[in-house]
């Protein structure tokens, strides 16, 4: 029996010193042990975190962009040299397996690159003579301090998102990573630490409902970056905004994958499994619904279940395809889902609940695959977060993209076809935010955003990218006129351009 560690809030570089009024505990997925007890933050701890930011923030602001690069690029070099250790970590709280772990720093590291290039992104804009001896430019400016509240399945990944463009353009970070999870971040503020970064730019507060609500109404926050529930994003947007902050507010997700009659039937399966089942299911880019055209339908749900039955599940540290759930709690919910899909009348192909109890006393659902599902079941309509794959059959291409497109999602979708034409047509028509063509749904490389349509997304602005540049930071317009020695007298009419 392993003690359970104290996990607790990162004021700048410090840890905090207080104690705890609630804590809750941090389990291994794979084990169901307690390995962690950590302190929930009150508001008054929030509050207190916040003051640390916004004094930090303005000394910050006004770093020179040379010295935030080179600060940017030692964290880039730490964070490639310790990301098998953060894996770990993250393996041990969240239980995906540990080279997916790993790949998921490597994703967030890639924005850390991308807000490497900060002298470049954070150029304005410049005019001479836009009148006669007057010019005009705009500046790019940072916002202050910068709320990020990161969700349980990506613990690193979501976070790099956000922190490297908030910190590259001037300001404060205070995140509230998962309660479930915590830890990733706590390991990576402390690589912002030895990076060099200024003693409270980088804030930790671990928390539940009510850090949220603080971090929310706090004034001094001016901006909060989410990834979450959709219900959750819709809350986090309203109440953010009814605060006069500027939100972005990623939701939840329900993915097709529509298959033609042409497409390469191996590619798509491949995909099909690789993408519904990676992590346990527990991603918002992950395939839930396989849309399969009916002359093909039969052979490609053959080939799905026949690649799925090939997956191993277990310890994410071991030799597995794939790891637990994250709770005991949200695979009581998964499981529900599955009793609910058969009860419906889905026809259940793989039933991943035979020999998961086999596993251990761990969080386990095996790989579980059903057909012949309908749209009114709840199994399509919501969104279930596991390893559960649904194949909808659909007589053409017409009735696939109207299922994708009067779903209330619009995160990601993706088609497989040899028809160039079809592919181009669907990129087109369909009307979600991240479209795949053979291949599983991308997540967009770090110079693109990233970010759906619909109830997928609260807010105006995606994640990272230039859309992340100009989240953070506020565009001021300057006219100047440096007067020469023949300029006149007074003059009170209106000014003219001329």
């Amino acid at each position: 029996m392993t003690t359970p560690t104290r996990i607790t809030h990162l004021v700048g570089h410090s840890s905090w010193d207080g104690e705890a009024e609630r804590t809750s505990e941090v389990f291994n997925p794979a084990t169901g042990e307690v390995t962690g007890t950590l302190d929930l933050a009150s508001k008054a701890v929030v509050d207190d975190v916040v003051a640390k930011a916004n004094a930090a923030a303005r000394e910050w602001g006004n770093t020179s962009l040379a010295k935030r690069v080179r600060i940017l690029f030692a964290f880039r070099q730490l964070l490639e040299e310790r990301k098998g250790e953060i894996a770990k970590v993250i393996t041990a709280e969240h239980g995906k397996t540990y080279d997916d772990a790993v790949a998921e720093v490597s994703r967030g590291q890639e924005v850390v690159e991308f807000a490497c290039g900060i002298p470049h992104l954070a150029k304005g804009g410049f005019s001479e003579n836009v009148s006669t001896n007057i010019d005009a430019y705009s500046i790019l400016q940072p916002l202050g301090v910068v709320g990020v509240i990161s969700p349980f399945n990506f613990p690193a990944m979501v976070p790099l998102w956000f922190v490297p463009v908030a910190v590259a353009t001037g300001n404060a970070v205070v995140i509230k990573p998962s309660e479930k999870d915590p830890t990733a971040v706590n390991l990576i503020a402390d690589l912002w630490r030895e990076a060099g970064l200024p003693d409270g730019v980088m804030n930790v507060v671990h928390g539940d409902k009510e850090a949220v609500d603080a971090l929310l109404d706090n004034t001094d926050v001016k901006a909060i970056s989410f990834v979450g529930s959709t219900p959750i994003a819709r809350y986090v947007y309203e109440r953010g905004v009814a605060a006069g902050k500027r939100v972005q507010a990623l939701g939840g997700a329900k993915n097709h994958m529509l298959v033609l009659p042409d497409a390469d039937l191996d590619l798509a399966a491949d995909a099909a499994v690789s993408a519904g089942y990676g992590a346990a299911g527990e991603r918002c880019m992950a395939i839930s619904v396989v849309l399969a055209t009916e002359t093909i339908a039969d052979e490609l749900v053959a080939k799905i279940a026949e690649r799925t039955h090939t997956l191993r599940t277990g310890d994410g540290m071991g030799d597995s395809d794939m790891g637990p759930l994250v709770t005991g709690a949200h695979l009581e919910k998964v499981t529900g889902y599955v009793e609910a899909g058969v009860t419906s009348g889905a026809e259940l192909v793989i039933d991943g609940r035979e020999g998961a109890g086999d596993l251990g006393s761990g969080f386990f659902l095996k790989p579980t695959l059903f057909d012949k599902v309908t749209s009114d079941m709840s199994i399509y309509t919501d969104e279930i977060f596991g390893p559960v794959l649904c194949v909808v059959r659909v007589p053409s291409y017409d009735e696939g993209l109207t299922l994708i497109n009067d779903n209330p999602y619009g995160n990601g979708t993706t088609i497989f076809t040899n028809d160039g034409g079809a592919a181009r047509r669907f990129q087109h028509e369909v009307q979600v935010g991240m479209v795949g063509i053979n291949v599983p749904i991308p997540t967009p490389m770090s110079y693109y955003s990233f970010g759906g349509w619909k109830n997928s997304l609260f807010g105006d602005t995606h994640a990272h990218g230039i859309e992340g540049v100009h989240f953070f930071t506020r565009t001021k317009a300057v006219t100047q006129r440096w007067l020469d020695p023949s300029h006149g007298g007074l003059d009170l009419g209106f000014p003219q351009n001329d």
